[in-house]
C-alpha cells in the first residue's frame, strides 16, 4: 500500500509539474540556440547554485565551535555567554525561518535564497571585526537569518525544478551540507594558523564561501513562475490543486488545515525534533571544546568534531531507506540514543583516550536530524498534512532547542569542568528516545487530530 501511493504521489507530482511547465514558457532570451539548451543550462546552474548554498548552511556554527576558546579570550566574554553564542542558532532558525514563505511569495524563492547568501556573506565577513560582543552576536544573527530562509527554501526550490529526481536531489543537498559543516570543522584551525594565529580573519575567510554561492542565484533572482508554482515548503502541498488549475478557471478551495496541536504523535515528533537539535547544537557549538580541555590539541579537537559532523553524509543515505521499509522507527531511534549515551560516557571519563571512538559515536546518534525528517513524511497521509506537520514539529522543536546550549555554557561555567554539562546531556538522551519511541508508531495525524 505504502509503494503504491508512492507511485501514485510521484506520478500526479510529474503530471503536474508538466502541465505547469506547458503554461509557463521558457524566458526568452537573445542568442539562445533552443529552448532545451537553455533548459540544460539552467539546469547545470541551479544544481550548482543548490550544492552551493548547502554548503554555506553549517560553516558559520562549526567554525566558531573549533575557535570559540579564542574568540571568549579575544572578546573578554564568559562561559554563560558562549553558551548564549551556541544557542543563537536554533533561535534564529525558529524566528526567521517563519518568514521565508512569506518572502518566497512576494519575490520568488530564487531570489530569497540569493539574499539569504548575500545575508551569510556579510555576517562572516563583519562578525569578527565587529568590535565587541553585542556587534559580534549582530553580525552572527544576520548571517544566521541568511541560513534560515535558505534552509526553508531549498526542499520547495527541489520539488519546483526537480520533482521526478526529489530524492537523488535531496540526497546531493544533504551531502553538500553535511560536507560543509565537517570541512569548516577541520579546516578552521588549520587556516587560522596560516593566516597567522589569529581568530579573526580564522572566522572571517569562510565568506568567501558565502560569496561563491551568491553567483549562481543571481540569474533566478527575476524568476517569478517558481514564486507561483512553489510559494512555501509550508504551502506548496496544501495549494497543490489550486496552482495546478488551468488559467482561467475557478480555483478550488484550500483544504482545512488541520488540528495538528490535537494529535499526539505531532507533539511527540516536535519534542523528538527539538531534543535531537539540543544534542546537535550543543555538540557542534562545545565538543571542541571538551577535547580541548582535556588536552587535545586545538587542530585534533576540530578534526574530532568534523569526524562527528561527516558521519551524516553516509547514513543521510542509509537511515531514510532503513526506516521507510520499517512499520515502526522506534528501534531505529533507540540505536541512536544508545550510541549518544555510549558517547557521553565516553566524554565523561575518557574524553582524550578514546576521543576517535566518541566523536564517531556521537556522530551516528547526530543522524537522529534525517530520521526525524524521515518520520515527518510517514506520519502524515496527504501531502498538506506533511506540509502542516513539518512546520509545527520544526517551529516547536527549535524553540524547544534554545536553552541547551545555553545551559551547557551555565553549568560549565560555574561548576568549572564539564561533569555536570555531560550528565545533562546524557539525562536529555533519555527523553529524546522515549518521545522518539512514541513518534515512530505507525499512526497518521489525520487519524489523532480527526478524534
Amino acid at each position: 500500500m505504502a509503494s503504491e501511493e508512492t507511485r501514485t504521489l510521484r506520478s500526479t507530482t510529474v503530471s503536474n509539474s508538466a502541465a505547469r511547465d506547458a503554461r509557463e514558457p521558457v524566458p526568452a532570451q537573445s542568442g539562445q540556440p533552443s529552448t532545451r539548451a537553455w533548459t540544460a543550462w539552467t539546469t547545470r546552474l541551479l544544481v550548482l547554485g543548490i550544492v552551493l548554498a548547502a554548503l554555506n548552511l553549517r560553516p558559520a556554527i562549526t567554525s566558531l565551535g573549533a575557535l570559540l576558546e579564542e574568540v571568549r579570550d579575544g572578546l573578554g566574554i564568559s562561559g554563560s555567554v558562549a553558551g548564549l553564542l551556541t544557542s543563537v542558532p536554533p533561535l534564529c532558525f525558529a524566528v526567521f525561518g517563519v518568514t521565508a514563505p512569506r518572502l518566497a511569495r512576494r519575490f520568488g524563492p530564487g531570489a530569497v535564497v540569493c539574499a539569504g547568501m548575500v545575508a551569510i556573506t556579510a555576517g562572516l565577513l563583519i562578525r569578527p571585526f565587529a568590535g565587541g560582543t553585542a556587534g559580534f552576536l549582530a553580525a552572527t544573527a544576520l548571517a544566521l537569518m541568511g541560513i534560515a530562509v535558505s534552509n526553508v527554501l531549498m526542499p520547495v526550490i527541489v520539488k519546483r525544478w526537480f520533482p521526478d529526481r526529489v530524492g537523488s536531489m535531496t540526497g546531493v543537498y544533504s551531502m553538500a551540507l553535511a560536507f560543509g559543516t565537517s570541512i569548516a570543522a577541520a579546516a578552521t584551525v588549520p587556516v587560522t594558523n596560516a593566516l597567522g594565529g589569529h581568530w579573526q580573519p580564522g572566522l572571517a575567510v569562510w565568506a568567501a564561501l558565502g560569496a561563491a554561492a551568491v553567483l549562481p542565484w543571481i540569474p533566478f533572482v527575476r524568476d517569478r513562475g517558481a514564486s507561483s508554482a512553489s510559494p512555501s515548503a509550508a504551502d506548496a502541498s496544501a495549494t497543490a490543486s489550486a496552482e495546478d488549475a488551468p488559467a482561467g478557471t475557478d480555483r478550488p478551495a484550500e483544504q482545512p488545515a488541520l488540528r495538528i496541536t490535537r494529535s499526539r504523535t505531532a507533539w511527540a515528533l516536535a519534542v523528538f525534533f527539538g531534543l535531537q537539535a539540543t544534542a546537535a547544537y550543543i555538540t557542534m557549538g562545545w565538543m571542541a571544546q571538551i577535547f580541548r580541555d582535556a588536552g587535545v590539541a586545538a587542530g585534533t579537537a576540530g578534526l574530532l568534531l568534523a569526524v562527528t559532523m561527516v558521519m551524516g553524509v553516509p547514513l543521510a543515505f542509509v537511515i531514510p531507506r532503513v526506516a521507510t521499509r520499517l512499520p515502526n522507527q522506534g528501534p531505529i531511534v533507540l540505536v541512536l540514543g544508545v550510541c549518544g549515551l555510549a558517547g557521553y560516557a565516553g566524554l565523561y571519563f575518557a574524553p582524550a583516550g578514546g576521543a576517535l571512538a566518541w566523536a564517531l559515536l556521537l556522530g551516528v546518534s547526530n543522524c537522529a536530524f534525517p530520521l526525524a525528517l524521515t518520520m515527518v513524511g510517514m506520519r502524515a497521509r496527504t501531502g498538506a498534512g506533511v506540509a502542516q506537520l513539518s512546520a509545527f514539529a520544526q517551529s516547536t522543536g527549535y524553540l524547544i532547542s534554545i536553552p541547551g546550549p545555553l545551559l551547557v555554557g551555565v553549568l560549565y561555567q560555574h561548576s568549572g569542568g564539564w561533569g555536570l554539562p555531560i550528565a545533562l546531556m546524557s539525562a536529555l538522551m533519555v527523553p529524546q528516545m522515549v518521545v522518539g519511541v512514541l513518534a515512530g508508531r505507525n499512526r497518521t495525524v489525520e487519524e489523532e487530530a480527526a478524534r
